[in-house]
């Protein structure tokens, strides 16, 4: 009789599991809050509150809680799906796709440090997360064109950006907030953050790199199966790659351009060129429009396209589930009051600690602080505030305060399954979590001991 192998669960499941559990802490640990000035909690003033334990009906609506959180995001993947919809019908991407590799010609792992170094510049100047959501879909199928597998594609992306985003230099979002709520400039602390980011996105190239080689040389070594999911470009039947479609592409190149250019906020990083400071409604906008004058200069019908624009939203429908699900979790912890209990119990280790003992302990408890709080703004307006009078009693600069924050939360947000980028790339690229894990787990590893070599460095040389 065969033995029943273990399968792990899906992301859905996974997530709801991650509901209850949270749920369940609700009834265990004690509620309570500090006192909050302009939504920032202030040190010393944490105070048991009434309990507001979670229960099975708090845990149903959850999933639908985080949605509403999370709508921005979720209509903005929507309209990411339905603009490749689109584009992809015209033929331009699988005709591009060929064009590229055939120009490459087996020199296809160039791909890999070029493009993880464009996200990796993204990740540590303006934190680029959230916004990779729109690249997955437009890159994985390069990738499996090219003979990988679609760990590689997420891998270039995620890790990329990841890497970028743990070693933020000027990042406002994250970087930012915190040095603002940690009394310290911007520029406190850069050197060892761009040292720290050309380490990482160092060691992440080479990671993914020497992946990728194993797996092109023999496909049994990947960790999924080469051509795994269903984004996989075919090239045994060349597309011609015409004028138009070459117009689409441009068009198609443009609309990526705009949206990076969008997002970047030039007046908060001291750069002298115009602010647009779009977010996810005008970016949804944007790829909508996109959609729509590519399929003009592909001269589809009214009927066409809107079928096919709806159609590529539909694809995307379970990854953006997903991201509210992840959402929930967030929502379930804050209406259950047991945050600030947590962040509580934190601030009473961390008291007389010395300055060694005191920053490697701040960064182990960002680490689960991360999983339950995936925000890196929500989480540095959170703790920061609370951490950073403390480091100032145990001789800690508040720099090193927030390159611990964004240090832990940076690589948390690469693992977890609360993390709604991790999950909706996972999804985007048909990979299961597990598979992403046994991948990515050394790296991971490597990331938090150069960390803590990083962290005591800044106190020796402070």
């Amino acid at each position: 009789m065969e033995k029943s192998r273990f399968r792990m669960p899906t992301a859905y499941t996974i997530l709801f599991l991650l509901i209850i559990a949270v749920a369940i802490s609700t009834w265990l640990i004690p509620a309570g809050t500090y006192e909050y000035v302009d939504g920032v909690p202030q040190a010393g003033t944490y105070r048991p509150a009434p309990a507001s334990p979670q229960g099975p009906g708090a845990v149903a609506k959850a999933a639908f809680s985080g949605f509403y959180e999370a709508v921005d995001v979720c209509v903005f993947i929507l309209m990411v799906g339905g603009f490749l919809s689109v584009v992809m019908k015209t033929g331009a991407v699988d005709a591009g796709v060929g064009s590229v590799i055939r120009r490459l010609g087996g020199r296809e792992q160039w791909l890999i440090p070029i493009l993880m170094v464009f996200f990796g510049l993204g990740g540590t100047t303006y934190g680029m997360w959230e916004e990779t959501m729109a690249f997955y879909p437009l890159l994985i199928p390069v990738f499996l064109a090219a003979g990988y597998d679609a760990v590689v594609g997420i891998a270039v992306i995620m890790l990329g950006a990841g890497a970028g985003v743990i070693s933020s230099t000027v990042n406002p979002f994250a970087t930012g907030i915190a040095a603002g709520f940690a009394g310290v400039s911007l520029g406190d602390g850069i050197l060892l953050r761009a040292i720290q980011w050309v380490v990482f996105e160092g060691a992440a190239i080479w990671y993914v790199s020497a992946y990728a080689a194993r797996v092109k040389k023999n496909p049994s070594r990947s960790v999924v199966g080469v051509g795994a999911g269903k984004l996989q470009v075919s090239m045994e039947q060349s597309v011609p790659f015409t004028s138009r479609r070459k117009a689409i592409m441009a068009v198609f190149a443009l609309i990526f351009l705009i949206m990076t250019y969008a997002v970047i906020p030039f007046d908060e990083m001291g750069l002298p060129l115009p602010t647009l400071g779009w977010w996810f409604p005008e970016l949804s906008a944007l790829f909508l429009v996109g959609g729509i004058v590519v399929g003009l200069m592909d001269r589809m019908g009214e009927e066409e396209l809107v079928d096919t624009f709806v159609a590529g939203c539909a694809d995307l429908l379970g990854v953006a589930l997903i991201i509210g699900i992840s959402r929930g979790i967030t929502v379930l912890m804050n209406d259950g009051k047991i945050t600030d209990t947590i962040l509580h119990w934190g601030e009473a280790a961390l008291s007389g600690a010395g300055p060694i003992q005191f920053v490697l302990l701040v960064y182990l408890l960002y680490l689960p602080l991360s999983v339950l709080i995936p925000s890196s703004s929500g989480l540095a307006t959170l703790s920061v505030p609370i951490l950073a009078p403390l480091a100032k009693f145990a001789g800690v600069s508040g720099a090193l305060v927030v390159t611990a924050f964004q240090s832990a939360s940076g690589l948390v947000n690469l693992i977890t399954p609360t993390a709604a980028v991790v999950m909706g790339a996972l999804a985007l690229g048909h990979v299961p979590y597990d598979r992403w894990l046994k991948f990515s787990w050394k790296l991971i590893a490597v990331f938090a001991a150069l960390t803590v070599l990083f962290l005591v460095a800044g106190v020796v040389l402070g």
